[in-house]
């Protein structure tokens, strides 16, 4: 007897659907200091939250997203293109004990509103807040340029030092060299999306070349990410990469 095809396709969905589920209930990573659990939002924006803190990444879209994780501790801001920046977004969270770390370019945009503790932080430098080291790192296009989508110091990526274990968040950016020398990351999450950052193959090339223990493609609608794991794979057995559900029907 032969099984209806949308019968397949309907299997294959629903096993990545419990595949996701089980990824999303376990940790991201493991510290000393407790488990990092990892919310996707949407596209670019995530929450984490890690020994009783709360991080808040990139954070846009209805309110009502990030109901269920309550008030900010530490929240990121990478750059001020709208689909990391929403003011509006901003205005409807609880920020109030938050420390709001940004780069130049979003601080000339909010004006000094959301939050009372704001943090400017050029590429390279560091700073030790609410039990975490954050270092911010570059992101820009390739090659460097004015006219670029994302011009070299005008956005931050971010490095977070959690107790014993090392995260990466990438922003918006290519394969640059600052990426590919990076050490000791634990987890990363690495954007890829034409014609704004990099595509699948530039994003796999520069994994395989910081191997982080573990790598979720975020920021890459319209991508293949399938194909974005199997080139990591066949590059390096270093690595763990895993799909998150950033695009949620």
């Amino acid at each position: 007897m032969k099984t209806p095809l949308l019968s397949v396709h309907a299997l294959i969905f629903l096993a990545c659907a419990l595949a996701m589920s089980a990824a999303a209930a376990e940790p991201a990573l493991d510290t000393r200091a407790g488990p990092v659990q990892l919310h996707p939002v949407e596209h670019a924006s995530f929450v984490m939250e890690w020994n009783d803190r709360t991080i808040y990444v990139d954070p846009v879209g209805p309110v009502s997203a990030y109901a269920e994780h309550g008030a900010a501790d530490v929240l990121l801001l990478t750059h001020p293109h709208g689909d990391h920046l929403d003011t509006e977004t901003l205005a409807g969270l609880d920020l109030d004990g938050a420390t709001v770390i940004m780069p130049q370019s979003v601080a000339d945009e909010i004006d000094g509103d959301f939050g009372a503790d704001q943090r400017i932080m050029a590429n390279g430098d560091t700073l030790s807040v609410a039990g975490m080291e954050v270092r911010a790192m570059p992101a820009y296009n390739l090659p460097p340029s004015e006219d670029a989508y994302h011009p070299k110091g005008w956005g931050n990526g971010y490095v977070l030092t959690l107790a014993d274990k090392r995260v990466y968040i990438s922003g918006d950016t290519e394969g640059i060299p600052a990426m590919r020398a990076l050490e000791d990351i634990d987890l990363a999450f690495v954007c890829m999306n034409l014609p704004y950052t990099m595509d699948v193959d530039q994003a796999a090339d520069a994994v395989a070349d910081f191997e982080p223990a573990i790598v979720y493609p975020y920021h890459y609608r319209g991508q293949d990410v399938a194909d974005f794991k199997r080139q990591v794979n066949e590059r390096t057995d270093a690595v763990e990469v895993r799909l998150g559900d950033w695009y949620p029907e």
